[in-house]
């Protein structure tokens, strides 16, 4: 390697890195699968802030689930101006199992929208067995609106929880994009991940930086759950889901990231206006600071997007294909672990893009760190204060 090519060079041993971790935890990293039913009680816990459109779909799937004989779902309104109340009760229709509430009030001070629902919730699962006690091997299934599920989806999650021994799963759903802008940048929820973090050292580990989480869908022992303080020890984060990972490893408790498979999905965001909205509220925490993030995207402009470049232009044309190539790889092999199936032709041509994904990414985030400077961020009609 002569030294004009050096920095191509580091590109290309980053890339060629990132994909040799994704393929390690493709191949040792299974995702759900059907299976027998599981004789834990298990309560799902679905907070609900407008979300008249997709709550439905996610009641049915919840209506159908099979091997959970002990399910009971509760459904938090939280002060929903868009009828979600009345479409989560028709959607229902008369189910035993399933409770909606509405409290009054939003947020109480110091809490961020999500943690505290999700804390009401909670609460609401205990108080409703005698003695306000949790049930000894009971199962808190945190899930977002939108996330559809396989009916075997809720007992596949508690089996692996149970078999890993662990006391938080976050079983990933399958993140679906169908517009341009969604194709660009939701594929890189799972590829930041499965990229950089080796998943059988990761998921054994007890380190908070290794911790990887997605509150679309949480598998948490109850009981773990209370001794941490639940959704209380991460009352003011905008990304509660990771932090709670992190918490419960400070109080060595393990945690772990396994593929939802074809049995968990979700589309996030519909517009480019939701996805700045959605991923701007939490991006200016993703690494730590600003100068977390210069250094980190420093890093992956130069990897994924200057190198590429080399590879037409400049000196290293050599590496800079290495660099490339590495990089669609990491990008296709970190859809196969979350879906579970082989990248269509759209995602491979989606692939070969990444470099505009990661300068995206990039702009999403400086965009992020400046609004949260300005005291500007607002997430679903509430204002994010600084932090």
């Amino acid at each position: 390697m002569n030294r004009a090519a050096g920095p191509v060079g580091f590109a290309a041993a980053v890339a060629t890195t990132g994909a040799a971790i994704a393929a390690v935890n493709a191949a040792t990293t299974p995702p759900l699968r059907p299976g027998p039913p599981v004789p834990d009680p298990v309560t799902v816990l679905v907070p609900a802030r407008d979300e008249a459109a997709t709550l439905p779909r996610l009641i049915a799937d919840l209506r159908a689930q099979r091997g959970v004989p002990g399910l009971r779902v509760l459904i938090l309104d939280d002060d929903s101006t868009d009828g979600t109340s009345a479409a989560a009760a028709t959607a229902i229709g008369g189910d035993p199992r399933f409770t909606v509430h509405r409290p009054e009030g939003g947020p109480p001070p110091g809490w961020v929208g999500k943690p505290a629902a999700c804390a009401r919730l909670a609460d609401l699962a205990a108080a409703a067995d005698p003695g306000h006690a949790r049930r000894p091997d009971e199962v808190l299934v945190f899930l977002d609106a939108d996330v559809r599920l396989a009916s075997d989806a809720l007992a596949a999650a508690v089996r692996r929880l149970r078999e890993m021994r662990v006391d938080l799963l976050c079983p990933w759903p399958s993140q679906l994009a169908v517009t341009p802008v969604e194709r660009l940048l939701q594929p890189l929820l799972c590829w930041s991940w499965a990229a950089s973090a080796p998943l059988p050292v990761a998921n054994r580990s007890l380190r908070p930086s290794l911790a990887v989480a997605c509150g679309q869908f949480l598998v948490c022992d109850a009981t773990v759950y209370d001794a941490i303080g639940g959704h209380r020890a991460v009352a003011a984060s905008v990304a509660e889901d990771l932090d709670l990972a992190r918490a419960l490893r400070r109080a060595r408790r393990r945690t772990a990231v396994v593929p939802g498979g074809g049995l968990a999905t979700c589309r996030m965001y519909t517009s480019g206006r939701q996805l700045r909205a959605g991923h701007g509220r939490w991006l200016w925490t993703a690494f730590g600071s600003p100068v977390g993030a210069a250094l980190v995207l420093g890093v992956a402009t130069v990897t994924y997007t200057a190198a590429p470049v080399a590879a037409i232009t400049g000196p290293g044309r050599r590496w800079g294909l290495v660099a490339y190539g590495a990089a669609a790889a990491s990008r296709l092999i970190a859809r196969t672990l979350e879906s579970g199936t082989r990248p269509t032709p759209a995602e491979g041509v989606d692939a070969l893009v990444h470099p505009l994904s990661v300068l995206a990414l990039a702009a999403l985030t400086v965009d992020s760190h400046l609004r949260h400077r300005r005291g500007t961020l607002v997430w679903k009609g509430r204002p994010l204060r600084r932090g």
